[in-house]
């Protein structure tokens, strides 16, 4: 696991180096591609896009603690915790619209950035989080 973050921390800290590192590091090549073609609102959906419509066809992942999602959620969303989210990619759904949340939505965006990564591109994180739709 610490193998992703420390390259994923040098990335970002690296700045211009960044592209040169990424010849040599698999991992860092991928997280350069990504950044370098993914648009700004790429990963993301706010709560008020979610439509009535919309939310038949939404699986919700709630991607904090287990006592968390007891104490509170979107009425059915499944639980993973966010650094499950990697090994667990075969729980989610390969087609429609996956959207995780945590409360605020930092840490279910670091889910999603990684989801995103290995190949799943229909999951998105909710902007502002539990937070974000309890307030819509």
């Amino acid at each position: 696991m610490r193998r992703f973050f420390v390259p994923f921390a040098l990335t970002l800290s690296l700045g211009p180096l960044a592209p040169a590192l990424a010849q040599d590091n698999p991992v860092a090549e991928a997280i350069q591609d990504y950044m370098d073609f993914a648009p700004y609102e790429a990963g993301l959906i706010l709560p008020a896009q979610i439509t009535p419509d919309l939310r038949a066809n939404v699986t919700f992942v709630d991607t904090r603690s287990a006592d968390q999602f007891q104490a509170e959620t979107i009425p059915g969303a499944i639980n993973i915790e966010w650094r499950e989210i990697p090994a667990r990619l075969d729980a989610l759904p390969a087609e429609g619209l996956v959207v995780l949340f945590c409360n605020t939505g930092s840490l279910s965006a670091q889910a999603t950035f990684a989801a995103r990564l290995l190949g799943r591109e229909n999951v998105v994180v909710l902007q502002g989080g539990l937070s974000g739709w309890m307030a819509r």
